[in-house]
């Protein structure tokens, strides 16, 4: 269950409208960098865990949230920078969208489909897709994907505040990357409550592994190289159950020849008898 205020999570101020720069918030709505990304994968992800798992529930509803109200926040941005835009941009723009897009570098459809407001889609004009949502079931595998979900967030929010020069978006975008500061660390510290958390899913016996390799770093030179020496070629792994080390070759044994196909596939032409001389 969901209630709205309306108000903002955070004042969105824009002080010199741009539609260009209203293009590149986009990215930040319906991106694999967005918002929309991330309050979806917070919530599957929340939604996911069983009743033993209530704080790290909340904690994920709690900022899938948070996330909708920053959608709000970039949706109103990206009206205003359109709409707010002035009058003789916006008598030009509203001829046609080929004037939109050379006149100001908007993308049309925020004229033609959506009459000059914020849409479900990247700066580029591509929809928002789902497959950008990781949530797998496994809390700690989850949490290292939120950590890199915030860690691209806050770069695309740090090159978003160095574009413009717009004070009003300057300071919504410092609160934004500030929230993206806090998510990384909040996750990072969810991911120090679990006991091992790595590897990932830390339920599987590692006896079940193959303990060749489970630790080492497999070189794949065609010559093989010394070790180099480096941290994840030796010494304790950071999981503190094996000790990295380097192997020069790849173990390589068999081929990659399929089986022949089911003749119903009508996969391959007939045999024509010959011995392949």
């Amino acid at each position: 269950m969901f209630f709205h205020e309306p108000e903002l999570q955070y004042e969105v101020t824009v002080e010199e409208p741009d539609p260009h720069f209203a293009k590149l918030l986009q990215q930040a709505i319906g991106g694999q960098e967005g918002e929309m990304r991330v309050a979806l994968q917070y919530m599957f992800q929340a939604w996911a865990l069983p009743e033993e798992y209530e704080a790290y529930r909340k904690l994920l509803m709690e900022t899938a949230t948070e996330e909708l109200g920053h959608i709000e926040m970039l949706a109103t941005a990206v009206t205003k920078n359109l709409r707010g835009s002035p009058r003789q941009m916006r008598e030009e723009t509203e001829q046609t969208a080929a004037a939109a897009a050379a006149m100001t570098g908007q993308n049309p459809r925020q004229f033609l489909s959506s009459g000059l407001s914020a849409m479900p889609v990247d700066s580029n004009g591509v929809p928002f897709d789902g497959a950008y949502v990781a949530a797998s079931g496994n809390l700690a595998g989850d949490l290292y994907a939120n950590v890199m979900a915030e860690a691209t967030g806050r770069t695309l929010a740090t090159r978003l505040w160095e574009y413009t020069d717009d004070p009003g978006m300057k300071d919504m975008l410092s609160y934004l990357i500030a929230r993206d500061t806090m998510h990384q660390n909040q996750w990072l510290e969810a991911l120090e409550s679990l006991d091992d958390p790595i590897p990932v899913p830390a339920s599987f016996p590692q006896e079940e592994e193959n303990q060749d390799v489970n630790y080492a770093f497999i070189s794949t030179r065609r010559d093989p190289q010394e070790d180099p020496g480096f941290p994840w070629t030796q010494g304790p792994a950071p999981d503190g159950k094996g000790e990295f080390s380097y192997l020069a070759e790849q173990p390589g044994d068999g081929d990659g020849v399929p089986p022949a196909p089911d003749p119903r596939t009508y996969s391959e032409p007939e045999p024509d008898g010959s011995d392949g001389d």
